[in-house]
């Protein structure tokens, strides 16, 4: 994949919220108040600046998809650091439905992480996601592997479930080649990824190689409950009630059940004998219930769970590691918690147990 050109225009839109968000904090207190969520957290104030610059923007959810992934890839390309590249990026294609990008620091006896970009299963891209897949390549050693797979409302709900499984094969399959061993792989994903990676984990749970581990990156478990952080942060500009709507009218065929486990992971008969968790939540974020409440889920059932809270964060904060510092830390501190788990996992073969 080729690197995003900016404009002229571009460049400038880029440069003014880079300089935004490096003003004193106190100067961006002054230009916006940060808000303070029913926790007593407050966002800070250089995201809240950012946010409420977001507020006069445009929805893309008043888009046809098509042109809501132009708008998104521009702006996601635009909010995004600058990463350095891996020594190895490598573009796959696994099948009509199924691309993968596999990014590689040199060093994949550390393991391999299949990752699933956000987008409410409708926008999105591994290109628009370019900067957290190289951060967490560098940052935790281990390869990268980002899948892109289809997208609603042309392939609507299950596409992108089976798409994960297909992905989850492939990499299994061709893990030794990479010089991976199959039992060192993880899977991650980010918001509609994050359910990606949980639905799969249910998936493949009586395979011979599962997943070591999954991280939840602020995920969609559940669309059967109405949460009280989805009521607390409606209006936010990093999503919106509004936007989780089109999201779900767009992905869900008419008549499907969302209790679905694979709509709705928290749904599943049993979590039993899942891998073990990381569930990276924000305190700002209307999802924030969901993961919260999938954790509790996956504590009760005996899977060994670590909550990762960002308490003045915001839904999707992965992509304004560029116009926000506190993005950008927040997305290191989720790098360096995947490596602690990396460390902590020890180099013998996760099988299904018999």
């Amino acid at each position: 994949m080729s690197e995003q050109k900016f404009t002229l225009g571009q460049r400038f839109q880029r440069a003014l919220l880079v300089f935004l968000s490096r003003l004193p904090a106190g100067l961006q207190r002054l230009l916006a108040k940060p808000a303070t969520n029913a926790a007593g957290d407050t966002m800070p104030a250089d995201l809240a600046l950012l946010m409420k610059l977001g507020e006069s923007g445009p929805d893309y959810s008043d888009l046809p998809p098509v042109e809501a992934r132009e708008t998104t890839e521009r702006d996601l390309a635009l909010f995004a650091a600058r990463i350095q590249p891996c020594a190895v990026e490598e573009e796959i294609v696994v099948s009509d439905a199924v691309q993968l990008t596999r990014y590689s620091t040199g060093t994949p006896e550390r393991g391999l992480i299949l990752f699933f970009h956000g987008g409410g299963f409708v926008i999105g891209s591994r290109a628009s996601y370019t900067a957290p897949a190289r951060m967490l390549a560098h940052g935790t050693g281990a390869d990268v592997v980002s899948v892109e797979y289809r997208l609603a409302p042309e392939a609507p709900f299950p596409a992108a479930q089976d798409d994960a499984v297909e992905a989850w094969r492939y990499v299994v399959e061709h893990a030794a080649a990479w010089g991976v061993a199959p039992h060192r792989i993880a899977v991650a994903g980010e918001s509609a990824g994050g359910n990606m990676a949980a639905v799969l984990c249910q998936q493949v749970r009586d395979d011979t190689v599962r997943p070591m581990l999954q991280v939840l990156i602020q995920p969609v478990t559940d669309l059967v409950e109405h949460r009280p952080s989805q009521d607390e942060f409606a209006g936010s500009p990093a999503l919106s009630a509004k936007q989780v709507a089109w999201f779900v009218q767009n992905y869900l065929p008419a008549g499907t059940n969302p209790a679905d486990p694979r709509v709705s992971p928290y749904r599943a008969s049993s979590l039993a004998g899942l891998p073990p968790a990381i569930l990276n939540l924000a305190g700002f974020d209307p999802l924030r219930d969901d993961g919260l409440d999938y954790a509790t889920a996956l504590l009760e059932a005996g899977v060994p769970t670590q909550v990762d809270l960002e308490p003045g964060l915001v839904h999707g904060y992965l992509s304004y590691t560029a116009v926000s510092p506190s993005c950008r830390k927040g997305t290191e501190r989720l790098v360096a918690s995947i490596s602690d788990a990396f460390d902590r996992t020890p180099h013998t073969t996760t099988t299904k147990a018999s």
